[in-house]
């Protein structure tokens, strides 16, 4: 029996890890996906258009690869018949081991460029390494004492290949300040939104006047106010909770996503999504 997207992360989270294999559609299609993962999604067939960070990203052939960084918003919009795709999910604790075991840190690139065309050759090579990750998880940790550091090595590894496939584009890549300082919005925010709901937090953290900020994304997301951003992102955030931790109250979502207050969380929530945090639970039941 196939197993299902919930269950793909809880083997993320009990063994840092989890791959699915030539997955046809998406099975969180039209809702808003924020995980604490590092996703890597390799197009085989097919073609499919969503929402990163609120701006849209297409991929549109086989070999496509797309990276979402831990925390942000993928919003599917559409995907024809048969697009399928090979999907591995990197969970917080290995994602944070990694970072020390990398040589290069770049990240941001990836909010610039999240969908990069691999070559035939690319791909093999990618995809011989998910195999070795997969042998890695068939041991256990007590067959395998070294599993994990295993894991960051293929890893590391990986990352290494993927710099140097991308090193022509990234050569030729320039991000206006614009969208660089979206990008880095899209970083505070993630890290910030239990802190803060606040524009003037934001723009004062990136050194600009609330109303030239606003300006800017504006620019940047077709009309998206940073408020408006903002509110989404926590939107998603606590319906990722709603959907997902079924066990875990309203009262308990709202501590989470930092509001004070139970009330003050779902009076913001019905003002933003329409209906009541209780409402959209009980609905993503159905």
């Amino acid at each position: 029996m196939a197993k299902s997207f919930e269950e793909f992360l809880k083997q993320a989270d009990r063994d840092g890890v989890a791959i699915e294999h030539e997955v046809n559609g998406w099975s969180q299609f039209g809702k808003d996906i924020v995980l604490p993962y590092v996703i890597f999604s390799m197009t085989l067939s097919g073609k499919a258009r969503a929402l990163y960070d609120m701006v849209e990203v297409k991929t549109e052939k086989p070999n496509e690869l797309f990276v979402i960084m831990p925390g942000h918003v993928m919003h599917p919009l559409e995907h024809s018949d048969d697009y399928t795709f090979t999907r591995v999910y990197i969970s917080p604790t290995i994602f944070e081991d990694l970072r020390f075991a990398l040589f290069t840190h770049d990240y941001d690139k990836f909010h610039h460029s999240p969908v990069y065309a691999l070559t035939d050759e690319q791909r093999e090579i990618l995809r011989s390494l998910v195999e070795q990750v997969e042998r890695v998880l068939s041991y256990s940790p007590t067959e395998m004492p070294h599993r994990k550091e295993m894991l960051l090595s293929l890893f590391a590894v990986s990352y290494e290949y993927l710099n140097h496939f991308r090193r022509d584009v990234d050569k030729r890549w320039k991000v206006s300040r614009h969208n660089n300082l979206y990008n880095q919005f899209c970083d505070l925010v993630v890290a910030h939104y239990r802190e803060s709901r606040e524009v003037q937090f934001y723009a004062k953290k990136l050194n600009l006047t609330p109303k030239y900020f606003s300006k800017i994304i504006r620019e940047v997301t077709d009309g998206l106010s940073p408020a408006d951003w903002i509110e989404q992102y926590i939107a998603a955030q606590a319906q990722q909770l709603l959907r997902n931790h079924p066990n875990m109250t309203v009262q308990e979502v709202s501590y989470m996503l930092g509001f004070n207050e139970p009330a003050t969380f779902c009076r913001y929530y019905k003002r933003v999504t329409g209906q009541t945090a209780k409402h959209y639970r009980s609905g993503s039941k159905n």
